[in-house]
């Protein structure tokens, strides 16, 4: 008899559970269906339009560069600066950065919510087991046959439960926690991107800084040598006091601008040991100079329409917009009536060895439908609530868009004017070496004297370092176009891998 009873009541669960299923299936889902922005119509990052090129000059990095209008760019964009020993800083990088293993981690916190929601399309079954003793009144009629005020019961229960996702406010939840997963990976996608340009501009800086200090020390040698004349010349009375005075002056300045270039490059090396993962204390062995990079010739240049698809940081904006536009449906799911079903079938007796025997089994089948009726307006004002987060996401978005647009225009005009002051660089530095190569030959046939001689050297010391600086630049303006157009995280297959979750392409 008990076999039939629960046999019974599993089917009868079945038929329930099959119909709410089916009704889930079929519901819609309330609440604004996402349609992704239209992307910029703009067709340049100018007024008068992008030059093709640009400018070129002699020399180390003086070449000109070409911006190249939707050019791939590979998802280790800074192998193209041709640096082994950037090459694997960075991979060493990737692998211990605190910042992008924090990153890593969100992203799986973010799937597995995503994850949990989905367990609500389906239903939710418990066990219990639920043993007791208990004593009633004695003229009160005991629950068990004997009518014993003290005695024992033992309950064994199945409970399933089901709500069936009639509105798709479940739906509109998976969707929202889908679009934050997506903006958690495009989080990641910008942390790895700003790792690696950070580690790319620190070995360039500390490239710059140690040509700078070479120089600088090279024109205090030079400084004190011609101090060092200009005093013979006292001793001679070919020289007054305010001269020696003025060459100590000039001196002293020079070597005062050492100091502050050693400082920045003990803390780069700090910070390439930070970005690694490392400790201040702990050295790395690579040691970046500007002859050991090549500055690239090709930079890429996407059109506005392809940038909004390149950039971590808009993409971003873009699936934070789909979650607020999801939870609107949520919101306005709640101020619908709802339906609920459960069925509970079990056993209780006295006796534990009695526990499933004839006559113990119990079971229930039921259904609600619940309504909101009256709330004193919380459930309108959350979803207006919802509403206004949704509009404020699609700012928040739009601004996003422009903010990439002008970090792309910023970018290719830095480039294109730093290219022009290395030109201007270029050229004072060979009039400078010029000009110091036709005192060495007069100071050799007794022209000029030593002091002429070292004070040529010292001017062209001078436009060595603002040639150095310019140098920089240019790199810095590379790393800063790779950056802009989104770094080629597209082309790169190890986040997807590393996380085993990639909610949309």
């Amino acid at each position: 008899m008990y076999a039939i009873q629960i046999f019974a009541f599993k089917r009868t669960s079945c038929r329930l559970l099959t119909l709410g299923i089916a009704l889930a299936l079929g519901a819609c889902a309330v609440g604004p269906d996402f349609h992704r922005p239209a992307a910029p119509a703009s067709q340049d990052y100018a007024p008068n339009g992008t030059p093709a090129s640009t400018a070129s000059t002699a020399g180390p990095d003086g070449g000109a560069q070409q911006f190249v209008r939707g050019m791939d760019i590979p998802g280790q964009w800074w192998t193209l600066f041709h640096s082994e020993p950037l090459n694997a800083l960075i991979d060493d990088s990737i692998k211990h950065n605190p910042d992008v293993a924090a990153a890593q981690e969100a992203l799986r916190s973010a799937m597995e919510n995503v994850r949990a929601q989905q367990g609500q399309f389906f239903p939710q079954v418990t066990a219990s087991v639920d043993p007791t003793r208990q004593k009633t009144g004695s003229v009160i009629a005991s629950g068990v046959v004997s009518n014993a005020t003290l005695y024992n019961l033992t309950t064994a229960q199945l409970s399933v439960s089901y709500t069936p996702d009639l509105w798709g406010a479940n739906r509109r939840s998976v969707e929202s926690l889908v679009a934050q997963a997506d903006a958690q990976r495009f989080q990641l996608e910008a942390t790895y991107l700003t790792l690696t340009t950070n580690v790319v501009n620190a070995a360039v800086t500390e490239a710059a800084l140690r040509a700078q200090i070479v120089a600088t020390q090279d024109m205090i040698d030079s400084q004190q040598k011609i101090l060092d004349a200009n005093r013979k010349q006292l001793a001679l009375g070919d020289m007054g006091d305010v001269d020696i005075a003025a060459q100590v002056a000039t001196l002293e300045q020079t070597r005062a601008t050492l100091p502050p270039l050693q400082k920045q490059l003990a803390q780069q090396r700090d910070l390439l040991a930070v970005l690694s993962g490392r400790t201040p204390d702990q050295d790395i062995q690579a040691k970046f100079e500007l002859e050991g990079l090549q500055l690239p010739e090709d930079l890429p240049m996407s059109l506005p329409a392809r940038l909004v698809e390149q950039r971590p940081d808009v993409r971003m904006a873009e699936a934070n917009l789909h979650a607020a536009c999801a939870q609107v449906g949520v919101a306005f799911a709640a101020r619908l009536p709802n339906i609920s079903i459960s069925a509970n079938g079990g056993s209780a007796a006295d006796q534990m060895h009695d526990l499933f025997g004839h006559g113990t089994s119990f079971w229930n089948l039921g259904a609600a439908i619940t309504a909101p009726i009256f709330d004193g307006g919380t459930l309108k004002h959350r979803q207006r609530a919802a509403e206004a987060a949704y509009r404020q996401a699609a700012e928040q978005y739009r601004s996003t868009v422009m903010s990439a647009l002008q970090n792309m225009a910023d970018s290719l005009h830095a480039t294109q004017s730093d290219a022009d002051a290395l030109v201007a660089s270029s050229r004072a530095e060979r009039a400078a070496a010029r000009s110091l190569e036709i005192s060495q030959r007069q100071y050799a046939v007794g022209d000029i004297s030593m002091v002429a001689l070292l004070n040529a050297q010292v001017t062209y010391r001078q436009a060595e370092l603002t040639l150095i600086q310019a140098r920089q630049a240019r790199y810095a303006d590379s790393v800063a176009l790779f950056q802009a157009v989104g770094g080629g995280w597209w082309n790169r297959q190890d986040v997807a891998a590393s996380t085993g979750f990639n909610a949309s392409k």
